[in-house]
């Protein structure tokens, strides 16, 4: 390749990285926490203590009782099976407002029967999974910026190749420690990016279809299809289209038996959820959610019945899917890493942080390249990006680490704690932002460094506050996911700590002429200006 070529490739490669590298850095880090996305629903809890399995006896009970109160529920609503992660019978239902808001009512029936209206306890996994597909932008527009920025990031991820295919080996088993931080910083990212480049492939192009793929479509359903390109693709994409009344009162099957009909029409199906649309109506329907045989690629069912009479309309299993389910499925089960049990879920998650881990190395390689070997005054570009860098991958971090601690510490009104969560992170975002701009890089580093150890290290014991539980006991009671928690937290709180200590070694022993240094320059121009005051 001619070297002309391999310059343009490599330009391509780092200046779209660095377009696209902090909302890629924040997807990753939240996304590689959001691996655990059910299990963290047990640990948001306030007990976080596993409740004992109810029965889903009391379905139909609470189904009657919720249609009691709130009528209007009968368009939509859904009832939620107990499973391990979440082991109460509830009732979701999403109440439209006049002026086009929505408000979230979820609903448990107490052990007297009595109907419990209950209010949002904690939104800690939703909000980190959100924060995955947003980067904290507003989710309206900001799962398009995402999937725009995974556009982008497949571009770099292409231009990589071609720039360092030839260096693959070698590059494979380099990794040189030693003084020379660039080349160190260069070898882990690039033996990193190699190492887990099928895992980037398949992110960079699954994040951008399942994002942007209604929009990908558009021109095809309007200049090619005349409008009736998503009526055929529609059968892929969703179990049943909604169900509109017909106006004329029908009585509902009780769920039990819906129950049953489901089972014995995908038999060996486990059902997590069941939705109904029009209860109560001649025309109702439910769609009866789960997964079905071993966890594969692609194992989730659904079952379509009449609600009134039983009726199956339409059976969904992995044998039956057609060619554009297996895709759609495969495709959200590569992303999200749902086809295999733990092992699967810690390789996604160590993954996630090294894809976090390559964005945050690549800008710091940048700030490098700029850098004037022998310059007393660096170049603004440089300090501005170190300063951004700073900000944004160590805000995200201490703003993650600072949702964990609102959910454990804070004293919410009821259905107030999930408000909190969100501005516990917002205000430890923009606070980190603000703080990288107004000090030095080097002291910026190290102290927000710190603060990212502090508040990380601070998660066991703010669950052990909340609890009562010891972490050495939660680890005896085998409450894997606390301990996990706790674990992961140690580790990653003493990573944090280690690497602020190291900046701040280097501001005061490293090159004085880095923009991480906290020492004057020597330079020849400022020994010559000391010799003629001196004079």
């Amino acid at each position: 390749m001619k070297a002309s070529t391999l310059k343009t490739y490599i330009a391509v490669h780092t200046w779209v990285g660095l377009v696209a590298g902090f909302a890629l850095f924040i997807a990753f880090y939240a996304g590689a926490i959001s691996v655990f996305n059910k299990e963290l629903h047990t640990w948001e809890t306030p007990s976080s203590a596993r409740a004992p399995m109810a029965s889903e006896a009391g379905a139909q009970a609470l189904v009657d009782a919720v249609l009691r109160r709130h009528p209007q529920a009968k368009d939509a609503f859904t009832l939620h099976l107990p499973s391990l992660n979440e082991p109460h019978l509830t009732l979701d239902w999403h109440e439209h407002g006049k002026d086009g808001g929505e408000t979230e009512h979820q609903f448990r029936l107490a052990p007297d029967g009595a109907l419990l209206d209950l209010k949002p306890q904690s939104e800690l996994s939703h909000f980190l999974y959100r924060l995955h597909y947003t980067a904290g932008l507003p989710a309206s527009w900001g799962i398009y910026v995402l999937g725009l920025v995974c556009i982008l990031y497949g571009l770099a991820l292409a231009s990589g190749v071609v720039a360092y295919a030839p260096l693959f080996l070698k590059d494979l088993f380099a990794l040189r420690v030693g003084k020379n931080l660039k080349r160190m910083w260069q070898d882990a990212h690039n033996v990193i990016g190699i190492l887990s480049l099928p895992f980037h492939i398949v992110f960079a192009w699954s994040g951008a279809v399942l994002a942007l793929g209604v929009l990908l479509l558009a021109p095809f359903q309007f200049l090619v299809f005349d409008g009736k390109l998503l009526q055929l693709i529609e059968p892929d994409i969703s179990a049943t289209a909604p169900v509109k009344a017909s106006g004329t009162a029908g009585p509902l099957l009780p769920a039990d038996q819906l129950l049953a009909r489901v089972r014995q029409a995908a038999p060996g199906m486990a059902v997590r959820q069941v939705h109904y649309q029009q209860a109560g109506d001649a025309n109702a329907h439910i769609v009866a959610y789960g997964d079905i045989g071993q966890r594969t690629l692609a194992s989730s069912a659904a079952v379509v019945l009449k609600a009134g009479s039983g009726a199956v309309v339409r059976v969904i299993t992995p044998e039956r899917y057609s060619p554009g389910t297996t895709f759609l499925r495969g495709l959200q089960s590569l992303h999200y890493g749902n086809f295999g049990h733990a092992a699967v879920q810690w390789i996604y998650f160590l993954l996630g942080l090294a894809g976090a881990f390559l964005f945050y190395s690549g800008n710091l390689l940048w700030i490098e390249a700029r850098r004037k070997r022998l310059a007393q005054r660096q170049p603004l570009s440089g300090r501005l990006m170190a300063q951004a860098t700073l900000g944004v991958c160590l805000g995200c971090v201490a703003g993650v680490s600072a949702v964990f601690l609102v959910n454990k510490l804070f004293q919410a009104a009821p259905g107030a704690l999930p408000l909190w969560e969100e501005r516990g992170y917002y205000a430890l975002f923009l606070l980190s932002l603000a703080w990288a701009f107004v000090r030095p890089p080097a002291r910026a580093a190290h102290e927000l460094l710190a603060l990212c150890a502090a508040l990380t290290l601070a998660i066991p014991l703010a669950q052990w506050a909340a609890s009562g539980v010891h972490p050495l006991l939660s680890l005896w009671r085998a409450e894997w996911v606390v301990a996990s928690v706790n674990g992961v937290a140690l580790a990653a709180g003493c990573a944090f700590w280690k690497m602020g200590r190291a900046a701040l070694r280097r501001g005061l022993h490293g090159d004085p002429h880095s923009v991480w240094s906290l020492r004057a320059a020597d330079t020849p121009v400022a020994a010559q200006a000391g010799q003629r005051q001196a004079a």
